[in-house]
């Protein structure tokens, strides 16, 4: 194996050059989807990623096209990140009216690079993650349930690294898969969490109940919490009321979807919404409308969905597309997964 010193002096940068020429030919003229999203490294520096893909009637694959040290992140950083980074694939003759689509989160910078780029780029939609945004309507749920919350970060404390407490819950119920270790920031698996306390409740109650709570304050904490009076009926609200939505945010993380599947799951999910009850659901109902009201791309991008099922549309006058570019998003991602995943 060569010391990493003469790879990087005699071999990265040939095989960099030859990758470009790969994604070079393979989206050509276009048209392309962009999506960028910003992240901090161990050391705090930020670090930008791009990810393209090439618009066609069939489904295509993602490519990390830039990966880029930021030296602030601001709107004007990821404007010139974006631009640079359509010289690589263009390097001659920045194909500016071939890049259609551009997914971001809804951070207010992201917003601001974007309405700057569409001066540049005539034909761009830039659209908000949709997953993301039922993300957003998820963590309203969680905010109005501590208990449920405290429920769930205490009996994941439990057994994190605790051997001893897992083989006692594998000898009693070897069929019953250990308890779920949700993360914040990856979306729907709180709810997926839920769905799993409120199916095994007796179970792991009995469980927390065997261990000694002299061993650790989250064995205690947890056989307290098992004692308040309202968390098998928050349980039970959750799971009946908005379990779809985790549901719903995992089947948009697939790549390659339809638009028209995309946008009808959002459309289910809104629905759902709306049929649900209680105070809790109200202030999702509101929630969702902010939220999806502040996305200005989603009013085009159902108008294009509208036009590849043959619904009549009364908006087709005003889109900026050709025929060809409209056929072109049959499989337009909805979300910035692809973006998010690449800093996994």
């Amino acid at each position: 194996m060569p010391d990493r010193s003469t790879l990087r002096k005699n071999y990265v940068s040939t095989i960099y050059e030859e990758t470009l020429l790969k994604i070079r030919d393979l989206i050509q003229n276009g048209p392309i989807w962009v999506s960028i999203d910003e992240s901090t490294d161990i050391e705090g520096r930020y670090i930008g990623n791009v990810i393209i893909g090439k618009l066609n009637s069939e489904p295509s694959e993602p490519i990390l096209l830039t990966c880029e040290n930021l030296e602030k992140c601001n709107h004007k950083t990821i404007a010139k990140l974006f631009n640079d980074s359509m010289s690589l694939i263009w390097p001659n003759n920045i194909q500016h009216e071939q890049v259609l689509l551009f997914v971001t989160d809804a951070a207010p910078y992201m917003i601001k690079a974007a309405n700057a780029l569409e001066v540049l780029y005539p034909k761009m939609i830039h659209l908000t993650c949709l997953a993301h945004a039922l993300h957003r309507v998820a963590e309203t749920v969680r905010c109005q349930y501590p208990d449920v919350d405290l429920l769930i970060s205490t009996i994941k404390r439990i057994f994190l690294k605790a051997p001893s407490r897992i083989e006692i819950f594998k000898n009693n119920y070897p069929n019953i898969p250990l308890p779920p270790e949700p993360i914040i920031t990856r979306w729907g698996t709180w709810l997926q969490a839920v769905n799993y306390y409120s199916k095994y409740y007796d179970e792991i109650k009995n469980i927390v109940s065997m261990l000694d709570s002299e061993h650790a304050a989250s064995i205690s904490k947890g056989k307290e919490i098992f004692e308040r009076p309202n968390i098998k009926s928050a349980l039970s609200y959750i799971v009946s009321n908005f379990s779809f939505l985790g549901e719903s945010i995992s089947k948009l993380e697939n790549t390659k979807i339809l638009l028209s599947e995309s946008i009808q799951i959002i459309d289910l999910s809104i629905s759902k919404i709306n049929e649900s009850e209680g105070p809790t659901a109200k202030l999702l109902k509101n929630k969702m409308n902010v939220v999806l009201n502040k996305n200005s791309g989603l009013k085009t991008i159902k108008c294009i969905r509208n036009i590849l099922c043959g619904i009549e549309n009364e908006d087709t006058m005003e889109l900026n597309l050709s025929p060809s570019e409209i056929t072109a998003m049959k499989y337009a991602p909805i979300t910035s997964c692809d973006v998010e995943r690449s800093f996994s």
